[in-house]
């Protein structure tokens, strides 16, 4: 396990059902989805915000932030980093309007 998102995943997998009062992740499992998602959906704004600055060194952190709270999302939702570069896999060599095209409509 070299990669240190993998790690990342692990100890956050590693923290599910931890004591919420002295883990962080923990407290996130413990208030559910809904507050999972809300964090992430802020760390996502912080991360645009930083982008928008002067200073392109800020966006780093904000993008680590980002990145965190996205393994807890997924975390939670039985989900993995091999799930998603399995999507990613899948979408190589594709065109972004191309496989935007195929997905179904929003409703």
């Amino acid at each position: 396990m070299d990669d240190p998102l993998d790690r990342l995943e692990a100890a956050v997998r590693g923290r599910r059902g931890a004591d919420p009062t002295t883990s962080y992740t923990a407290s996130l499992f413990a208030r559910g989805r809904s507050r999972i998602a809300q964090k992430l959906g802020e760390e996502a704004v912080e991360c645009v915000i930083a982008a928008m600055g002067p200073d392109p060194a800020e966006i780093v952190p904000e993008a680590a932030d980002l990145l965190y709270h996205l393994l807890v999302l997924l975390a939670d939702a039985d989900l993995t980093l091999a799930d998603v570069r399995a999507e990613l896999a899948r979408r190589e060599g594709v065109s972004g309007l191309e496989e935007k095209a195929g997905r179904p409509a929003a409703m």
